[in-house]
């Protein structure tokens, strides 16, 4: 058997830097060193500079690319490091169109940086082909999804928004941090970028800051290696030595993870006090039935509205087990408040008009026992049941 033949959960373990071919080690070496030796002065060597290759940050690379199934991996210092250099593939007076409920800091990106270089862009939902298509303009040189989005659990068709893409000469990148190679795979769906914060599920235990690409073609790979080059943004290789080892129990922690996800969004949607949930594996979701065809799961990420802010605060103050925090994708569950953290650069009137309201909470499922969560928010529920207006139809 070859590496090509493995499933994606043995290549999580068996794939090209399995073991180290010098030592044989079955940990790929941290190589700290900045410079290296030349040893003839007309022929350098691979290395000479870690800013533009390292050998620990390359094996990251080629792992990530090999699970993604593109051409060409690339490792930067955050997940944003990522998608702005991503972004530098444009030129002033491109136009791009975007999925309206993006993250904050691609939201942020977008309309204060971008900007400021000639680039221009259009929010869409992107659900709603027939609404893409009109955002189209002679100057549409990319689509940029998140699928599901970020915090409304939204699916984007991804084959159909690359033919688009395709027919207009545009790129199509796709952010697949919620979902990882594990469950969905763009370039599979004509995707030309993948794009990941890979603090999130690809590390998984909250130590790491770290984002990654893969492209499907050699000619986009030079393109994009060498704005990492340029720009410098690239990740540190202890954090790229963390990000490979989170990566040999993705699939056993995502499995798990979305088990429970599954069994928590059944249980919320079933709760008197809770107005809405948001999440794909629902029989209720818009795009239920897409998700099921172009991904394997729907994650371990789900949202859900209260009545409002104030319920909010209360469910907040009295859950006990998960972590109140930015960020997801962590062996530990982790209760986000979107308005104040992931998308906080997003002005108020513009959540809204997304429907990413006061009320809304993000949440991560961990490892703990899904029992533990439901008993957990059952008794924040209880404290809350005092106050008849905040039931549903109150």
């Amino acid at each position: 058997m070859t590496n090509d033949t493995f499933t994606f959960e043995t290549k999580l373990l068996h794939n090209s830097h399995k073991i180290d071919p010098v030592t044989g080690a079955v940990s790929v070496p941290i190589q700290h060193a900045s410079t290296y030796h030349q040893f003839d002065i007309d022929s350098f060597g691979k290395y000479d500079y870690s800013r533009s290759l390292n050998p620990t940050r390359e094996a990251l690379e080629d792992v990530i690319a090999e699970l993604e199934g593109g051409v060409k991996g690339f490792a930067f210092s955050s997940g944003m490091a990522a998608i702005s250099t991503a972004f530098l593939l444009l030129s002033a007076g491109d136009h791009v169109v975007i999925t309206e409920d993006v993250y904050g800091g691609t939201f942020r990106m977008v309309t204060e940086v971008l900007t400021r270089f000639g680039i221009e862009h259009t929010f869409v939902d992107m659900t709603n082909l027939e609404e893409v298509k009109l955002a189209i303009q002679d100057n549409t040189k990319a689509f940029y999804i998140e699928t599901p989005s970020n915090p409304l659990l939204k699916v984007t068709d991804i084959q159909a928004i690359s033919q688009l893409a395709k027919e207009i000469g545009a790129l199509t990148y796709v952010d697949n941090t919620f979902l990882t190679p594990a469950l969905q795979k763009p370039l599979r769906f004509g995707a030309d970028i993948v794009l990941h914060s890979a603090t999130k599920f690809l590390s998984g235990h909250s130590d790491v800051v770290a984002g990654l690409a893969v492209v499907k073609d050699e000619k986009l790979a030079k393109k994009l290696g060498f704005l990492q080059n340029s720009f410098g943004a690239v990740l540190g290789v202890q954090d790229a030595w963390l990000v490979l080892r989170g990566l040999k129990t993705l699939h056993v922690r995502l499995e798990q993870s979305q088990k429970s996800a599954i069994e928590l969004a059944e249980f919320l949607q079933d709760h008197p006090l809770v107005q809405k949930v948001h999440y794909p594996h629902l029989a209720c979701h818009p795009q239920h039935q897409l998700q099921q065809k172009q991904a394997a799961g729907p994650g371990a990420v789900l949202s859900f509205e209260l009545k409002d802010e104030e319920l909010l605060r209360m469910f907040v103050s009295n859950v006990k087990i998960p972590v109140f925090a930015v960020s997801l994708g962590a062996v530990e569950s982790i209760l986000s408040y979107p308005a104040k953290m992931s998308h906080a650069a997003m002005p108020e009137e513009e959540r809204e008009k997304r429907g990413i309201r006061n009320s809304l909470l993000r949440f991560s499922v961990g490892l703990e026992n899904v029992e533990d969560l439901k008993k957990d928010f059952s008794q924040a529920f209880e404290k809350m049941k005092g106050h008849s207006f905040a039931y549903k139809g109150a």
